[in-house]
């Protein structure tokens, strides 16, 4: 292996001073993680401003040994985007490929490169007429090959699916250099494997993906909001099928329990329950229409929430009225995580199980995990449409935070993910794996499926210098790890 500095030096001779920064100060904000538990070193960042410029410099990575780190917005709950520790590896950010190359909504499809903005990309689609349907909490910094690459979800997957539904094709460079062109999208293709949804999910360890097909979905014309109190989660579920089973209008289906909204309320100084009485947990549902000529969303939701109070699914539940409203519903449900971390330190697990055992899990593994580490408080929130269920346990009132994190949290999260594994459930939902999870994946996923991700990563990365350290352990050829 060489050193670091003489790729620096021939990628500035190759593509010049713009491609990429060693100022330490420039760098430096991407050398954390966005939950600021991972910290490395590099002595470079490369930029790119062209997917020949990425072939480029990933050709000179592979000639000279140096491992590269792609990195869109940095905003990787898992680690899955930071340089390691030893500053062997250098950042490749996607930053400058930015541009929207094409954008149709007659053929419902959008060609983004990786650095686009989320956020930016919805503006644009707004702006012909369409949309795309996929958002989350982080929508104005996470990037198109972020979410491509950790096959992001958010609080559409109920209706529209995850990324590997919404990418219609995928360009990217190789670990050799070489630029893999799938962008056309083909409703058939036969000629082996599918290599766009290989690099989908894999969290730039095969492939640093520059640009995708996007599917656009029809603008929305009408939505409508509710919020409903409710007994427990079997309810909510009930319903949930009562509401697929009558329209595919449902976009989203939120389960939040009582005592976590009323941590919210304290945290949001301005904000106000939804609904008058104390209820042990709440749904937040969301109904569009795409045109005047279906029913309106806001009647669809009285009808069907009607149907449940008399069915006795439902204990209370309100319709927003205005998009102030709306929104006021949705940032209680989005400041869920920040009015957890505000209350104590806390272990936060992105897990999912079959949606048919999702409520049972929520209460039963709370349970069990209280009684396992006492003093702790466990709770359960998340997408009960596709059984995500974001699970935190909070620490003991008055514990040491650093101590607790450090002595305590590993053992918590190995109770956790055992219960998740028991039933039938992924350790990772929508975060991806990451170099957080990255131990826990080879202690419990199943073997066949460890060996294949392995031979897989040597296959396309024999040196191992894609993202080295996430997702997969191997040993570079060099023995370096």
């Amino acid at each position: 292996m060489t050193s670091p500095t003489h790729l620096i030096d021939a990628v500035r001779a190759t593509l010049g001073e713009r491609s990429l920064t060693t100022d330490p100060d420039r760098i430096a904000p991407f050398l954390t993680d966005w939950r600021g538990r991972f910290h490395g070193a590099a002595l470079a960042m490369l930029l790119p401003s062209s997917t020949q410029e990425v072939s480029t410099m990933v050709r000179l990575a592979a000639e000279h040994r140096v491992p590269l780190v792609p990195q869109g917005g940095n905003t990787s709950m898992v680690g899955g985007a930071t340089p390691p520790r030893d500053g062997t590896a250098l950042i490749l950010s996607t930053r400058r490929l930015d541009r929207v190359r094409s954008l149709d909504p007659a053929a419902g499809l959008a060609v983004a490169e990786a650095g686009v903005i989320l956020q930016a990309l919805h503006e644009r689609a707004g702006e012909a007429g369409c949309r795309f349907p996929l958002t989350l909490g982080s929508r104005g910094s996470a990037t198109i090959g972020g979410l491509v690459s950790t096959n992001a979800g958010g609080t559409q997957v109920l209706r529209w699916g995850t990324m590997r539904r919404l990418v219609a094709g995928v360009e990217a460079v190789l670990p050799d250099g070489s630029i893999h062109d799938g962008l056309t999208p083909l409703p058939k293709d036969n000629r082996g494997y599918d290599l766009d949804q290989l690099l989908i999910g894999a969290e730039g360890t095969l492939g640093i993906v520059t640009a995708a097909t996007l599917r656009l979905a029809p603008a929305i014309h009408s939505r409508a909001v509710a919020w409903a109190g409710i007994a427990d989660p079997e309810a909510g579920l009930s319903l949930l099928r009562r509401m697929q089973g009558a329209s595919d209008a449902i976009e989203s289906f939120e389960i939040i329990p009582g005592d976590t909204l009323e941590r919210v309320l304290q945290y949001l100084p301005d904000a106000r329950a939804p609904l008058g009485g104390v209820h042990p947990w709440h749904l937040l549902i969301e109904a569009v229409a795409a045109g005047p000529e279906v029913e309106a969303p806001d009647a669809l939701l009285a009808a069907l929430l009607g149907d449940a109070l008399d069915a006795g699914l439902v204990e209370d539940a309100v319709i927003t009225a205005s998009e102030a409203q709306a929104e006021a519903f949705w940032r209680l449900r989005d400041s869920l995580s920040a009015a957890e971390r505000a209350a104590g330190p806390a272990v936060q697990h992105d897990i999912s199980v079959p949606v048919d055992r999702m409520p049972r899990f929520m209460v039963e593994a709370a349970a069990a995990a209280q009684a396992r580490f006492p003093g702790t408080h466990a709770l359960a929130f998340g997408h009960l449409g596709d059984g995500n269920v974001h699970f935190h346990v909070r620490a003991p009132t008055g514990a040491d935070p650093s101590r607790w994190i450090a002595e305590e949290a590993p053992g918590v999260t190995a109770f956790v993910h055992d219960l998740v594994v028991a039933a039938g459930g992924s350790i990772s939902a929508e975060h991806g794996i990451g170099q957080m999870k990255r131990d826990e994946l080879a202690r419990l996923g199943p073997p066949a499926r460890l060996a294949a991700l392995a031979a897989i990563k040597r296959g396309l990365d024999p040196m191992n210098l894609f993202n080295p350290g996430k997702l997969v352990t191997l040993a570079r050829v060099d023995g370096a790890k």
